[in-house]
This record gives C-alpha cells, sequence and structure tokens, in this order.
C-alpha cells in the first residue's frame, strides 16, 4: 500500500499485516457486534409509576353497586388523571453478551471496509 503524506503526495510503499487487511468481511458479524456495542451505551434508567407506586388511593371513590356507574376501586387506577400508568417503561439494563470470539473477527473485517 502507497502512504500518502500531509500534502498529499505519495510516500513510500508500507506491507501491512496479510492477516488483518487481507481478512474477509462478514458485514452481518460487523453489524451485531456494533449493535451491541450501541446497546450496552443505553443507560437504561427510564422508569414509570403504577398505581401501587402512586401516592395516595387508598379509600373507594364511591360505592360497588346502587350508583349506576362503572365500579372502581382506586383513584389511582390508569384511567384516572393522575393515576399510574400501565404497561410503562421499567429500569432494565440492555446489555448483549458478545462472545470474545466474535468481537475478535468482526474487528479485522471492520479495519477491510475502513480501508476501501
Amino acid at each position: 500500500m502507497t502512504a500518502v503524506s500531509v500534502i498529499g503526495a505519495q510516500d513510500k510503499m508500507v506491507d501491512l499485516p496479510e492477516e488483518i487487511f487481507a481478512a474477509k468481511v462478514n458485514v452481518p458479524l460487523i453489524h451485531q457486534v456494533v449493535v451491541a456495542q450501541q446497546a450496552a451505551a443505553r443507560q437504561g434508567t427510564h422508569a414509570a409509576k403504577t398505581r401501587g407506586q402512586v401516592r395516595g388511593g387508598g379509600k373507594k371513590p364511591y360505592r360497588q353497586k346502587g350508583t349506576g356507574r362503572a365500579r372502581q376501586g382506586s383513584l389511582r387506577a390508569p384511567q384516572y388523571a393522575g393515576g399510574g400508568t400501565a404497561h410503562g417503561p421499567v429500569p432494565r439494563s440492555y446489555v448483549q453478551r458478545t462472545p470474545k470470539k466474535m468481537k475478535t473477527a468482526a474487528l479485522p473485517g471492520r479495519q477491510q471496509l475502513r480501508r476501501r
């Protein structure tokens, strides 16, 4: 490979290691490793309160029968304003465990793509 100087002139020939720069490019493998790295960078601290975590709402809003309205058990149920969230986000880890051999196999292919 020919090395290029800062001003753009061709300087000299450089021998690059064959095991790195002649590697076969495995695009799906590189994609999987990159997606795993980006997923591991996510913080994962999002959260929303459920009906059990919202403050208040211990008493039934009105009696069970005889009012003509739908039965309700708490004012903190999800259908009320100020109530909890049904199926909201919970804190979790987004880490995907990638085997070391997959990471090592993806690196030479990535170097090859950058060289193109």
